[in-house]
């Protein structure tokens, strides 16, 4: 029996040390990685937006939900469009039309209020995520493969680890801007329903969220015209009739570890919004803590959930990815499970960290599940951010769990089942790793 060796070979050494960019890319690396800042504001201000929205028009947890629903879905459906036209354009279409759809959903917020229909907000909503479908679509593939293959899971880690940055702005900017602040008393509501100003107090919570979308209208067109102007490296802007082969689904079926990577995916997302988006209600629930001081812990989630992706990105340069990863989720499922079986402030900290240990989670199955896809990845990257949907999925399911147990708490069980897949997959990907690395040896 050989003596164990817990050390790095020189292969799996070089493989931790490969380069994240060069000079060559340095430009379009934090270009595109800025708008990994911008599109994480509105899907951060959705979960300001679904209290607001209870409060504004009157519902409950599920219907206020549809929020995530519409959003979601809208990833969904346009992650195979943004592949397809990518496909033929190359990532430069996917980030101007992204960004195109982000700008005029964000515009649409305005006469949304202004008609005061819940309906045309969720239209909205629909227009904002299928640009960022687009442009999740293409930059988690663009930054993976900008550079050494051997250092993507790093690269890309790096690079979303400035997407916590654009939620901790979201959520700040909803609490700060959107949530009023003034919580009527039931006596209070019927003296205005008496004088006949209960609605017009409703719209005007409603006209809230006009500002702070406007500004994200204008910032976004002003990205746009960055990324037109920017000039990408050669090899990232090929069409498909340059490279020959686009790839076909049937050769992305023939990667099992690609198929279950989509199956985590679609699991963590799941677990992260819905985590995230029933975060305030359960501070709510189970605190004395109001509106804008629930705000503000969930912002302290997202700092945490920042801190994650720096110190994570830095601890992959010595463990494998899937090791980490695999270690986190068993973190969460504790964390997660101390949510569910003690609400209060143990379960409002419990589900606050978890927020530090799903940080890599996101990029890591992305890098992980395309590797080695070839002229697939571009479909298997929209099949990634398709898989997105868990979060239009899983939401809806905790709100429904919620209304019918009357806990808040119960709901977090959808997130902890969750956990348990990722780390299985995390499990399968470590094991597929190491049989890749020896088979060289043995053949």
């Amino acid at each position: 029996m050989q003596p164990m060796n817990h050390a790095p070979s020189p292969d799996r050494q070089s493989d931790l040390q490969a380069p994240l960019v060069t000079r060559a890319t340095i430009v379009p690396f934090i270009l595109i990685t800025t708008l990994f800042f911008l599109w994480a504001i509105p899907n951060n201000l959705n979960d300001v937006l679904i209290r607001q929205f209870m409060k504004s028009f009157a519902m409950n947890r599920l219907q206020a939900g549809l929020v995530q629903s519409a959003f979601y879905i809208g990833y969904f459906l346009l992650a195979m469009p943004a592949a397809l036209i990518m496909r033929r354009f190359g990532y430069k279409s996917g980030f101007l039309i992204g960004l195109g759809l982000y700008s005029l959903g964000s515009f649409l917020f305005w006469p949304a209020a202004i008609a005061n229909r819940y309906a045309f907000f969720l239209g909205a909503l629909f227009v904002i995520a299928s640009g960022l479908s687009f442009l999740e679509t293409a930059s988690n593939s663009f930054i993976a493969q900008l550079g050494d293959p051997r250092s993507a899971a790093r690269r890309l880690n790096l690079a979303q680890a400035f997407n916590p940055v654009g939620s901790i702005t979201g959520v700040l900017i909803g609490t700060i801007f959107i949530f009023s602040g003034i919580h009527l008393t039931p006596q209070q509501v019927d003296a205005l329903r008496v004088r006949h100003a209960y609605a017009a107090y409703l719209h005007t919570e409603t006209m809230r969220v006009v500002g702070p979308y406007l500004a994200l209208a204008a910032a976004t067109l002003v990205m746009l015209v960055l990324i037109a102007l920017t000039r990408f490296p050669a090899s990232l802007t090929r069409t498909e009739t340059q490279e020959g082969h686009g790839g076909s689904f049937r050769a992305l079926l023939r990667h099992p570890g690609f198929v279950l990577a989509v199956f985590a995916q679609f699991a963590y997302v799941g677990a992260q919004i819905g985590t995230w988006s029933y975060f305030i209600p359960y501070v709510v629930s189970y605190t004395p803590d109001r509106d804008k001081a629930a705000g503000f812990l969930l912002t302290l989630s997202l700092v945490g959930f920042l801190i994650g992706r720096f110190f994570s990105a830095w601890l992959m340069r010595f463990i494998h990815p899937s090791r980490l990863m695999g270690i986190y989720c068993v973190a969460n499922t504790l964390l997660v499970l101390a949510g569910v079986t003690f609400p209060g402030w143990v379960g409002v900290w419990a589900l606050l960290l978890t927020s530090f240990f799903m940080s890599l989670m996101f990029p890591t199955i992305f890098a992980q599940g395309i590797r080695g896809l070839g002229p697939n990845t571009k479909l298997g990257g929209s099949l990634m951010v398709m898989a997105i949907v868990g979060g239009a999925v899983l939401t809806p399911l905790m709100g429904l769990i919620a209304e019918r147990s009357g806990s808040q708490a119960l709901a977090y069980l959808v997130p902890l089942a969750a956990y348990l897949l990722v780390g299985f997959y995390s499990y399968a990907d470590l094991k597929s790793s190491r049989t890749t690395a020896v088979r060289p040896a043995i053949q």
